[in-house]
């Protein structure tokens, strides 16, 4: 064994064309400290990556509650309404067609008079009404309806005030700039003042919001039609997509041969996910509308378009749910003298079905986010009816939202922003359910 020798200064001589050791760890530890900083680097850049998507996403819901939040409550103003006789029900006969068609405004009116009984002309009687919502004499009918007793009473009454006067009160626009503007006639700054100082204007909850359909007016306008439709188009697309997707899952993973055909089926399919979901609607309205002759905005051809677009989110994860089943269970189930059938149905379909369930419900998350397929078909149209059948009229919560961000006036930025929020809410609901249900049946093989 060769000895280590060293010269005279006591280092070992170098050899031609071998690195030094000394050298060789010098390089080695250079490569190593550029190593980790480039390590360092990327890791700070995708930390950078991830702290400005989430400050993108919370300037986002920021913003969107910011917005929204003032939605969830209403002015109103209290007035003492009189239920005159004469003007409710002159014949006293109590009749309902009377008491429906009765001038309601009137008493309004009178109630505001008694508190400002300077406005003595024409323009600032008009001006004055102005103060309270054009819904609130349905308000009252309403209550004379249900309870003729009040005729010939005097009650104080907590009205719907106009969405001027609400944007007002809640401090959501500036009064020097509507002032000037003009949209605040006449000496309404002052008596909207006089009102809040008698403690006769509050914000109560707005319940509204949540009962009501759409219209013109902003403080009469509620998310309940919109809502009720995409519950109808969601139920129309589960009771399809669903049956049909794990039905096309089962057989192309079960009983498919291995050929081009089936090979060029797959290969669409997942295609099919990737296509813009406009695509679909026109499809919708080529087929269900023009060729079929359904009726448009409602939620039954919105279901079918959103079945289409669903369908093949449902077959890919179906698909990956049974490829998730260890042969050994198909292999022991048959060794038992099952059948394939019997072997699918009994054995292999329950350990997937969480698996298809997740996708399930994702894939109705993203049908109830949609909305250029459902304003192909016609539920862009305004509709104030809550639809009571899936066969009704009706419009969806995406796009409520979309017809409320076009509306000028600035009470709808509050309702779009708050329509916003209920859509997400829903979404995320649906997720934590998709998780839940992944967390909670799933099984590790």
């Amino acid at each position: 064994m060769p000895h280590d020798v060293k010269n005279s200064e006591g280092t070992r001589p170098s050899t031609p064309g071998v690195i030094p050791f000394d050298e060789s760890r010098r390089r080695v530890e250079a490569g190593l400290a550029r190593r980790y900083r480039q390590e360092r680097r990327f890791r700070l850049v995708g930390l950078g990556a991830v702290i400005l998507g989430l400050s993108f996403l919370a300037f986002l819901f920021v913003t969107i509650v910011g917005n929204g939040y003032g939605a969830f409550w209403q002015t109103y103003i209290k007035l003492d309404i009189t239920f005159d006789a004469a003007v409710i029900d002159p014949d006293g006969g109590r009749k309902p067609a009377d008491l429906s068609s009765a001038n309601y405004g009137r008493l309004i009116r009178n109630a505001l008079l008694d508190i400002f009984p300077d406005a003595n002309n024409r323009k600032d009687r008009r001006a004055l009404k102005a103060l309270v919502s054009t819904g609130a004499a349905f308000d009252l009918r309403g209550r004379v309806m249900a309870d003729p007793g009040l005729i010939g009473s005097t009650r104080p009454i907590w009205l719907l005030a106009d969405d001027k006067i609400d944007m007002l009160f809640k401090g959501q626009i500036d009064r020097s700039v509507e002032r000037e503007s003009g949209r605040l006639k006449g000496r309404q700054l002052a008596w909207v003042d006089k009102l809040i100082a008698s403690g006769r204007m509050e914000k109560h909850f707005n319940t509204r919001f949540f009962t009501a359909g759409d219209s013109r007016e902003p403080e009469l306008a509620g998310i309940w039609g919109a809502t009720k439709g995409s519950f109808f188009m969601l139920l129309v697309t589960i009771l399809l997509a669903f049956p049909m997707g794990v039905a096309a899952a089962i057989y192309l993973e079960e009983f498919a041969p291995r050929n081009r055909w089936i090979d060029i089926i797959e290969i669409n399919i997942n295609n099919l996910a990737a296509v813009p979901s406009i695509i679909f609607g026109l499809l919708g309205l080529a087929v269900f509308i023009n060729y079929m002759g359904l009726p448009r905005s409602t939620p039954l051809v919105g279901g079918l378009v959103l079945t289409l677009m669903t369908l093949p989110v449902i077959i890919i994860a179906g698909r990956a749910a049974l490829k998730s089943v260890p042969p050994s269970v198909r292999a022991a189930a048959l060794g038992i003298g099952a059948s394939r059938v019997q072997m699918i149905m009994h054995h292999v379909l329950p350990l997937a079905m969480p698996g298809m369930l997740t996708g399930a419900i994702i894939g109705m998350a993203r049908a109830l986010g949609e909305s250029a397929p459902l304003l192909m078909i016609g539920m862009i149209a305004f509709i104030v009816e809550v639809p009571g059948t899936p066969l009704d009229p009706s419009t969806a919560l995406p796009v409520q939202i979309f017809l409320w961000a076009d509306s000028p006036e600035r009470a709808f930025v509050e309702r779009t922003s708050a329509a916003i929020m209920v859509l997400l809410m829903f979404l995320l609901l649906m997720n934590v359910t998709a998780v839940w249900l992944r967390n909670r049946f799933e099984r590790r093989w």
